[in-house]
């Protein structure tokens, strides 16, 4: 029988540990191969730990087609939907799926249709998954998650890509060590779970420390009370600095803030070098 192995459709699926392999594979050794594997003609569409398996044993399986297919499209879509489905998948790699998954669907949509164009002066109807919204609703994730995984997924290194994937680090972390340089970004990884996790927290903390604080809000003042200029408030603003040295302060401020900020960057890039040596 020729059976024909797709890799884009194969990179679907995340790969199983090595224990979960070996569960697997003694299951089969032990009971045979139970479940058909499903093709779409020559090409496996769901099965693909089972087919190698069975191959490499020499055990026996038998196969179905699934027809309702017109295109590798359908096919892509009912094994992302078939993935999102299961309860072993992880949060990141649905959140990967379901991010392809519209992605497929924004290509197979036609094109948006302007308001002036549309029929009627009606708004036109947006394609399905075309904000973060549904995407999360499909993985099951928070927008602001599916927001961390396009982030990940846009600035990560493959290391950092493969460390959350496996579960190393969390999404929430992966997404903050993104934001340093690639090279960093493989130290850290290198130092593992430890150090990921000291050097997202160090970066939070940095951001944490540039923000500018908030300007408090000036008290209302009812329109139908007159101004005397003796309110408390009144006083206050007149001794307040002006705004030119306000701001000169906030610059000052703001440079020390940025010489601390490239001494820690320092530190912490001198501790991942040693934490490298010393593993």
């Amino acid at each position: 029988m020729n059976i024909t192995i797709n890799q884009v459709l194969q990179s679907y699926i995340d790969p199983l540990t090595a224990s979960e392999y070996a569960a697997l594979e003694r299951s089969l050794l032990a009971e045979g191969c139970r479940d058909a594997l499903v093709l779409w003609n020559d090409v496996l569409i769901d099965g693909h730990n089972r087919y190698a398996i069975c191959r490499q044993h020499g055990i026996e399986f038998k196969t179905i087609q699934n027809t309702s297919f017109t295109s590798l499209d359908d096919v892509m879509l009912w094994m992302i939907d078939n993935h999102l489905a299961r309860r072993s998948v992880s949060d990141f790699q649905r959140g990967v799926l379901a991010l392809r998954k519209k992605e497929i669907v924004a290509a197979r949509s036609p094109a948006p249709v302007s308001a002036a164009d549309a029929p009627d002066g009606e708004n036109a109807p947006k394609p399905p998954m075309s904000t973060r919204e549904e995407v999360a609703k499909a993985a099951r994730l928070s927008s602001n998650q599916i927001s961390q995984i396009e982030k990940i997924q846009k600035a990560a290194s493959p290391e950092l890509v493969e460390a959350v994937r496996s579960g190393t680090i969390s999404i929430n972390a992966a997404a903050t060590v993104a934001s340093l340089p690639p090279e960093e970004q493989v130290a850290a990884v290198a130092g593992g779970k430890k150090l990921l996790r000291q050097a997202a927290k160090e970066i939070r903390e940095q951001r944490a420390a540039t923000r500018t604080p908030r300007e408090p809000k000036a008290p209302h003042v009812s329109q139908d009370t007159p101004e005397t200029g003796n309110e408390p408030w009144a006083e206050n603003a007149a001794q307040a600095p002006s705004e030119t040295e306000r701001l000169r302060g906030e610059i000052a401020s703001l440079k020390q803030k940025v010489a601390q900020l490239q001494a820690e960057n320092v530190e912490l890039n001198q501790r991942i070098a040693a934490l490298i040596d010393a593993s």
